[in-house]
């Protein structure tokens, strides 16, 4: 592990609460400067506020009202942000959000609006923000997962679903700009003590009575552990500090025990299965 310091300019999606809120604090506090997006004034005057601009020095808090499902807008977004701040070391894609509930009660377009917010809106804002990097040939992009790209369970097939793409994604893309000197990282937290579970989830409405005995103690499991997560946000954004100052960071990185420990059992019983079928698997091809 070797370690390069040196102030960096973040641009971090979803600053106002969780983990955004918590990246953002431990990148200002380490004197770095950081542009969050916002979805409204006030969230944009209290984000500033965290290091204000003074007839000494300028602020290193900016904010941005975007919204990452509005891809038409954040092209301009990030000219203009790059106009007035200069390129952009490290973008953490943070924004998102839990869908709950099983796929058969679950809307179609409940899934396309999970996809939009926590896969499209990561691409397009990677994608405007990765042509300086490549032509810089430098620059770290973060895309903040979950376990749930790796290990499943009931009630969470649309936002596992959307983690288990941006997992996808980010290894291709790391693929393709190693090149160019750029890095990207996905991190993948385990149950951290942010509003996912909370006020920040969507739960679909239960209507299929066979699920009941399913899923209602997985539903009820979750709201009851809400706020009372193992995992500490301020810690997951010292180990984001970590991996951004590193020459050599991991393309993936799990945070928190449970996460280890859940992602190696998945691990174990898919070598399992594979071992279990492998004379099918391999009976396929031409002779």
């Amino acid at each position: 592990m070797a370690v390069a310091s040196q102030v960096k300019t973040f641009l971090i999606t979803g600053v106002s609460s969780g983990f955004g809120s918590a990246f953002a604090s431990a990148a200002l506090a380490e004197g770095h400067t950081v542009v969050g997006t916002v979805r409204s004034e006030a969230a944009r005057t209290a984000f500033e506020a965290r290091v204000p601009a003074s007839s000494e020095s300028p602020g290193r808090a900016h904010a941005v009202l975007l919204d990452v499902t509005d891809f038409d807008a954040i092209g301009a977004a990030v000219d203009a942000v790059q106009r007035q701040v200069g390129p952009i070391d490290v973008l953490v894609n943070n924004a998102g959000y839990g869908h709950e509930g099983t796929l058969e009660e679950s809307e179609l377009g409940e899934m396309r609006r999970q996809f939009d917010v926590n896969v499209f809106g990561a691409v397009a804002m990677t994608k405007a923000v990765l042509p300086s990097m490549r032509e810089r040939r430098a620059g770290h992009i973060v895309n903040i997962t979950s376990m749930g790209g790796f290990i499943t369970m009931p009630g969470i097939a649309y936002y596992c679903g959307s983690k288990f793409a941006l997992e996808g994604i980010s290894e291709v893309l790391a693929k393709e700009v190693a090149g160019f000197g750029v890095k990207v990282t996905a991190v993948a937290p385990g149950s951290f003590r942010t509003d996912w579970a909370g006020r920040s989830m969507v739960r679909a409405a239960r209507t299929v009575a066979d699920y009941d005995a399913l899923f209602d103690p997985i539903r009820q499991a979750r709201q009851d552990k809400s706020g009372a997560q193992a995992g500490d946000p301020a810690k997951a954004a010292q180990a984001l500090l970590k991996i951004v100052a590193d020459t050599s960071p991991p393309v993936h990185l799990l945070l928190g025990k449970d996460a280890v420990k859940l992602v190696r059992e998945k691990l174990a019983a898919m070598s399992r299965e594979i071992d279990a079928w492998e004379a099918l698997s391999s009976a396929t091809d031409h002779d």
